[in-house]
């Protein structure tokens, strides 16, 4: 491809591409180096519980192969969300592991194509990724990635996560050997997590945080996704859940905005959250001022968006 990523399977193979940026060869980094990263993510894949053998695994890998990040994001069942779950990060580079909760896939649609077909995706130099990786490109940018190396991570036939690595310092040339080895552990990172039953994982996926709201004398504990909105309304807040219901709260909005967490339920307005997994539109056009406005499942009017909102609410919506 013309442009300055690479692709090429998973499974091996040669792929094309520009020798222009500082590179390690294959040779580099094959022999001592790569057996020495795949027996120690198997060492601690079996010694350490399971997010912290992953957190391990990274360490080394990022480490050994002289990476300034390395990450894991998971996807949702059905593919439409993602989360960031891990990361390592060399000295002195900013981690960003919190930054991307419950994203939209849309906002990586470009990658997601090839990481669907089981396909590495080497960026050699973010700036010139094509036009229609702009929301990739703003977000890689964003922080401050320069190369990026993306591996798919499938278990039973379906794609679970994604792993790689991150330069910011300079440009990466990203080698063949650099993405088998982390095609490698990711296979074992998969059949580690999503193989045998994990109890600790699926104790995690019962015990789903909750937000506790004081309603005519007894106390609720609602999940986080039962959340549609929140809006104040006087000295009250008005909270809608996902089943048509609307609750008075007490609390501030201030209150609601440090209770949430803010990659999942951003600020549309000084007077309004809203839960990005509920958001069904926007209306870029509204009015003959061309306000802006949500739309939010099962409520009935639109909610406007404050121009200060607007480049949140775009680059969270993944457009």
């Amino acid at each position: 491809m013309r442009f300055c990523h690479r692709q090429g399977l998973v499974g091996g193979g040669v792929v094309s591409g520009h020798k222009r940026y500082r590179s390690r060869s294959i040779r580099d980094i094959s022999g001592d180096i790569a057996l020495d990263c795949v027996s120690l993510a198997a060492v601690s894949l079996i010694a350490l519980p399971g997010d912290a053998a992953i957190s391990r695994v990274l360490a080394d890998l990022g480490g050994r192969l002289h990476a300034d990040r390395a990450w894991m994001f998971e996807y949702d069942t059905d593919l439409a969300r993602f989360r960031n779950t891990h990361e390592w990060c060399a000295r002195g580079i900013r981690s960003h592991v919190e930054d991307l909760q419950d994203a939209p896939v849309s906002m990586i649609g470009w990658l997601q194509r090839s990481l669907l077909a089981g396909k590495a995706v080497m960026i050699d130099d973010v700036s010139t990724l094509p036009p229609a990786a702009s929301a990739l490109r703003r977000e890689m940018l964003r922080q401050l990635d320069r190369s990026v190396l993306s591996v798919p991570v499938f278990h039973g036939g379906r794609l679970r996560a994604c792993i790689g690595f991150d330069t910011v310092r300079e440009l990466r040339e990203w080698s063949d050997a650099e993405a088998a080895i982390l095609a490698v552990c990711g296979r074992m990172i998969a059949e580690a997590r999503y193989g045998a039953p994990d109890v600790r994982r699926l104790a995690r996926q019962d015990s789903a945080p909750l937000v506790y709201i004081g309603h005519g004398g007894t106390i609720r504990g609602i999940p986080f996704d039962q959340i549609v909105g929140i809006r104040s309304q006087r000295n009250d807040t008005m909270v809608w859940l996902d089943d048509g219901s609307v609750i008075v709260d007490r609390r501030p909005l201030a209150a609601w905005r440090d209770l949430l967490p803010q990659a999942r339920f951003p600020s549309i307005h000084r007077t309004a959250i809203v839960n990005l997994n509920h958001v069904s539109g926007l209306d870029k056009h509204a009015g003959a001022g061309f306000h802006w406005q949500v739309r939010l499942r099962i409520v009935e009017d639109d909610w406007p968006v404050s121009r200060q909102h607007r480049k949140t609410v775009v680059e969270r919506l993944g457009l």
